[in-house]
């Protein structure tokens, strides 16, 4: 192997990187990347937009050309990728040029979801995905002339967006199509709960509204959702993702809304390899395929792919679906399969809410509402049940649940393999 070519360099690119130098790997490695910027965390894009964060806070790894010189790379910037020959072993750019290559990662990300809205406004509609966007977005904010604005979804990044809004003293309106907050990770009973601590905060919320149309007037914006229209300074649209794979054809690897890996992080090509937010990789709840967009999953993805690629034994096991978020001084904690069906848990603490799902003797599912201590110590002992362990919580697992709001007889429920229909404990 001479020379390894990375498309995308976010996480799972720099980790793949990293890995290849920190292994000794002495080839070429070229990076071939649609921006000048240097890879970013999109989950720190509100930080920076609200003024919590420096521009510089957005880039973890440090500066661009900092990287390069350490990691000895050629870089391709603002150099979009037309097409990855699997054929021809070559990655071809949209300028015409053409870059040879022995083995490839696969780790150009993911992209804002748009909705087809015909005739959609340029001005003062805005995403929230890359450092540009953030920027556009505070410029807004800066400018101290939206007084009221409309989110469109009730995402992990939905909610951040509106949280700025709210911060900026704006009347904000937080929209969508699923019945209650984060429907992709929260339980409605959960979601519901969460709504009603967010209205308490100001942000009114309409839920079962789909979004029909964003056009311009003389001194705004109108949102319909159906028959129902919103006057807005500014919109913004955070309803997901896209997997970024425009320059991949029926030649290249498998791909199921992502590109299909195995535990080694390859495709059905072989010396092709995907990681990050472009990758259906393992859950191993479920033991099917699916993109887990999440920056450490990106990370451990990328190291995998870089042993592989040096032929190592490596395997990355899969993970287990998880969000964690904090906005408007509340947290927000989900584990597992939102859909998932069987005996229900119940505990309440003053603020703290916990409600699991237990199915076939394993938890399914936990939704932490105000604890984000105890989540660690969670998502460990479902992740080890997962993956066929039979340990009990550790000692000191329990001890850091027992001292942030659980006690014994809710922790041996957790960890009991049966439970004798619902339970409301607390």
């Amino acid at each position: 192997m001479k020379n390894v070519a990375i498309l995308g360099f976010g996480c799972a690119g720099y980790h793949c990187a990293m890995t290849l130098r920190g292994e000794g790997y002495k080839g070429d490695i070229h990076v071939f990347s649609d921006t000048e910027l240097p890879p970013y965390n999109p989950m720190l894009t509100t930080y920076y937009a609200g003024h919590r964060l420096p521009w510089k806070g957005l880039f973890p790894f440090g500066t661009l050309k900092g990287i390069a010189s350490s990691l000895r790379l050629t870089l391709h910037t603002n150099s979009a990728v037309e097409r990855l020959d699997c054929k021809e072993r070559m990655v071809r750019l949209a300028n015409g040029e053409a870059f040879p290559f022995d083995t490839a990662l696969i780790s150009t990300g993911a992209r804002v979801f748009v909705p087809p809205i015909p005739g959609l406004p340029k001005n003062n509609v805005y995403v929230m995905r890359t450092p540009n966007d953030a920027q556009a977005l505070r410029d807004r904010l800066d400018r101290g002339d939206v007084k009221r604005a409309v989110v469109v979804g009730a995402s992990m990044v939905g909610i951040k967006v509106a949280e700025l809004f709210q911060r900026a003293g704006c009347a904000c309106v937080l929209a969508d199509l699923a019945p209650s907050l984060f429907p992709l990770a929260a339980v409605p009973e959960v979601g519901e709960e969460l709504g009603r601590r967010v209205e308490a905060k100001g942000v009114e919320l309409k839920f079962g509204v789909g979004l029909s149309g964003i056009r311009e007037t003389g001194d705004g914006l109108e949102v319909s959702f159906g028959e129902e229209k919103l006057p807005a300074d500014a919109v913004v649209l955070a309803i997901g993702t896209r997997p970024n794979l425009d320059f991949l054809d029926e030649n290249g690897p498998a791909v199921d809304r992502g590109v299909l890996v195995n535990k080694r992080m390859e495709t059905s090509i072989p010396g092709v390899f995907a990681a990050g937010d472009c990758s259906s990789g393992y859950d191993i709840q479920s033991g099917r395929h699916q993109i887990i967009g999440l920056w450490a999953n990106a990370g451990y993805q990328g190291v995998t792919a870089a042993g592989a690629m040096l032929g190592q034994s490596v395997s990355y096991p899969g993970t287990l679906l998880h969000n964690i978020t904090h906005f408007m001084d509340m947290d927000f904690i989900g584990f597992g399969d939102v859909k998932a069906q069987g005996e229900i848990i119940r505990y309440r603490n003053e603020g703290f809410f916990l409600y699991a799902i237990r199915r076939e003797g394993k938890l399914a599912l936990v939704n932490i509402v105000d604890n984000h201590i105890i989540s660690g110590v969670i998502k460990s002992f479902m992740s080890r049940k997962f993956l066929g362990s039979c340990e009990p919580i550790s000692p000191m697992q329990r001890v850091i649940l027992l001292r942030n709001g659980l006690n014994e007889d809710i922790i041996r429920l957790l960890e009991s393999t049966e439970l004798e229909g619902g339970l409301i404990h607390g």
